[in-house]
């Protein structure tokens, strides 16, 4: 395979636009999991209002999460 031709769903099976949705929740969800650590880091070092900023960015992703697998379940329904 030419190795600057771009994967369109041939070789995997799942359209572009599919996968990047796919890769945009699961990219969303590890950064909750990731920014759990950094609340739990500032609240450790008493630092209330850096753990309430990585709160929300933690629901912002959360958030993009949801949009984006609701937005991937009505295109793979159709």
């Amino acid at each position: 395979m030419d190795p600057t031709r771009q994967e369109t769903g041939d070789v995997t099976g799942t359209r572009d636009k599919d996968y990047n949705l796919i890769w945009f929740v699961e990219q969303c969800l590890s950064n909750v999991l990731r920014l759990e650590t950094y609340v739990a880091d500032a609240e450790r070092t008493g630092d209330s209002e850096l753990a309430a900023f990585f709160r929300r960015a933690q629901g912002e992703s959360r958030k993009g999460a949801e949009q984006a697998k609701d937005l991937l379940r009505s295109r793979l329904a159709a």
